[in-house]
């Protein structure tokens, strides 16, 4: 189970070269967020979720810590938690702990490390628990295991990663947990709302450079593992406000006029030109309510801090009722 097989490596391979050739392609030069998470991103992540600049992490913890009993009376007896992008799972273990007689575990991820790690740690954790990883990028198109215990299935997004997803990417995901969850399944999910702007500026340009670290590292990957000639130190870590799309952006801003090139493909920068590399985009409770019912959901809970910067919703099937 730890060894990923070598046709799916070749397969995310094929798929990181094709979206980075395409990307740097367009006009607006962009690279999918995804790949942002190899193991060097995945643990610069982990850092960035520990910086005092950075909320979001340590006000949802907050609020799942706060809010386990009605945790538990929202999802019931016996449940089968499904957590899509798990990284480390540090949240995980707050909602198991909530959970009452929680039947199994399912960590979907794609970084590999990550996943498997956190996979044991549950297994060591909660000793009765049935857990079974699946290394799958959770946009794409996948089934659950076959061999999942009987018990009311329950997603779980956190960390406002529902942001990183465009509105048409944000709908067909939520459909599809619907459908990995079933008509008597639930959801809660970790939303990020809309508030001052040099909150949210601080949160994604950290005064310690980490994520500026972590939004390079996606150059440096590509030097590895695709053979670019990227120089990191002509590249700069931006993060801008979206009005249009309250949204805060991530870019990698050209310093000067130059070429890069990845095999026998090659790229021209202007001095100043961007590669937008990620989009956070934040929500009311009005706005997130209505992507859920597009997507087939209802909100049934929503747990807010007591600033009101974050919220934790808890959704059903829309036909469900109680």
């Amino acid at each position: 189970m730890l060894d990923m097989p070598a046709t799916r490596l070749l397969s995310d391979h094929n798929r990181f070269r094709s979206d980075v050739v395409e990307g740097l392609s367009r006009d607006q030069k962009t690279i999918p967020c995804r790949w942002l998470y190899d193991e060097r991103g995945s643990d610069l992540f982990e850092e960035i979720t520990r910086l005092e600049d950075y909320y979001p992490t340590r006000t949802e913890t907050a609020i799942l810590r706060a809010r386990q009993r009605e945790l538990r009376q929202f999802t019931g007896a016996g449940s089968i938690l499904i957590e899509y992008g798990a990284g480390a799972g540090v949240k995980t273990e707050l909602v198991l702990d909530a959970l009452a007689e929680p039947q199994g575990y399912v960590p979907i991820d794609i970084a590999h490390e990550y996943l498997f790690q956190t996979a044991h740690r549950m297994e060591r954790r909660f000793r009765s628990l049935w857990v079974r990883p699946v290394e799958r990028d959770f946009m794409s198109a996948f089934e659950m295991p076959t061999d999942m215990p009987a018990g009311r299935r329950v997603g779980f997004f956190p960390g406002s990663t529902i942001g990183n997803l465009n509105a048409a990417d944000a709908e067909g995901f939520l459909s599809q947990m619907l459908r990995h969850v079933g008509p008597d399944g639930a959801a809660i999910v970790g939303v990020d709302l809309v508030k001052e702007v040099e909150t949210l500026l601080r949160a994604y340009d950290d005064s310690e450079g980490v994520t500026a670290r972590f939004n390079l590292n996606l150059l440096a990957r590509i030097n590895h593992e695709l053979g670019g000639d990227f120089r990191l130190d002509r590249f700069q870590h931006v993060a801008r406000w979206n009005d249009a799309e309250r949204s805060v952006e991530m870019h990698l801003l050209s310093l000067t006029d130059q070429w890069a090139s990845i095999g026998q493909r090659r790229f021209h920068f202007h001095e100043g030109e961007t590669i937008h590399t990620e989009s956070s985009r934040k929500y009311d409770r009005e706005g997130f309510g209505a992507l859920a019912e597009r997507a087939g959901w209802r909100v049934s809970r929503a747990w807010e801090d007591n600033k009101r910067m974050f919220c934790v919703f808890g959704l059903s099937p829309r036909a469900r009722r109680g």
